[in-house]
């Protein structure tokens, strides 16, 4: 006969899949900039715009579970961790999407171009932001283990050591922006004023997209020292 979880006997219904099922469709958000990034510098706005719809209708999904969370979301002196955390945490997530849809609408709605010269690092630069928002996500999945564990023992172990990768990620995009920045600096005169500060704009969100899944790790992180 399988024997009851202690904790959700104790606590009840937990927040924790709710929390993990909403930074899955976060990052899959994410995930779709790759393939935007690609259709874009194909000069293939046909697919860009599908794409497009696809990070908006995802975004959309993300609101509504972070909306259905926060309706649902126990106020029991019970929960297995802050009530005041996890609402944190779940707004750091839904930026990741939000983030996602910014740079996508900005691009397609002006149809930007990547310049030839920068092309290679801005998709290099885009997969690190991924690749970050991602790392996050495997972070997050650890959670009901965690709860398992009381946060301790060896799932703490891995946990860190996911954070601390998380955050050799967001250092990997912090350089990669730099690089790309420079490049731009270096042939702007060659460009539109009005797109080269678009085009400054869209890499900053970009880093910003990789900060905020560093976020989700620092805000996990705090959460684990409790």
């Amino acid at each position: 006969m399988p024997m009851s979880n202690p904790f959700s006997s104790l606590f009840g219904k937990s927040p924790i899949k709710p929390m993990q099922d909403h930074m899955t469709v976060a990052c899959a958000t994410a995930d779709e900039l790759i393939p935007f990034f690609q259709a874009v510098i194909a000069d293939d706005w046909g697919q860009a715009q599908v794409i497009q719809r696809r990070i908006a209708e995802r975004e959309n999904e993300a609101d509504d579970l972070k909306k259905n969370l926060r309706l649902h979301l126990p106020k029991s002196l019970f929960l297995p961790v802050p009530r005041t955390d996890l609402l944190e945490l779940l707004s750091m997530q839904d930026a990741i999407a939000n983030c996602a849809r910014d740079i996508a609408g900005i691009m397609l709605g002006r149809k930007m171009t990547v310049p030839e010269r920068l092309q290679p690092q801005m998709l290099k630069f885009v997969q690190s932001a991924v690749d970050a928002a991602n790392q996050a996500l495997k972070a997050i999945n650890e959670l009901d283990a965690l709860l398992e564990t009381g946060f301790s023992g060896y799932e703490l172990k891995i946990v860190e050591n996911l954070i601390e990768e998380l955050d050799d990620r967001e250092h990997v995009s912090d350089e990669l922006e730099v690089t790309i920045r420079r490049e731009l600096f270096a042939i702007e005169k060659e460009l539109s004023p009005v797109d080269v500060m678009f085009l400054y704009r869209v890499i900053e969100w970009i880093g910003e997209l990789s900060n905020r899944a560093q976020r989700v790790g620092s805000r996990l992180q705090l959460l684990l020292a409790r």
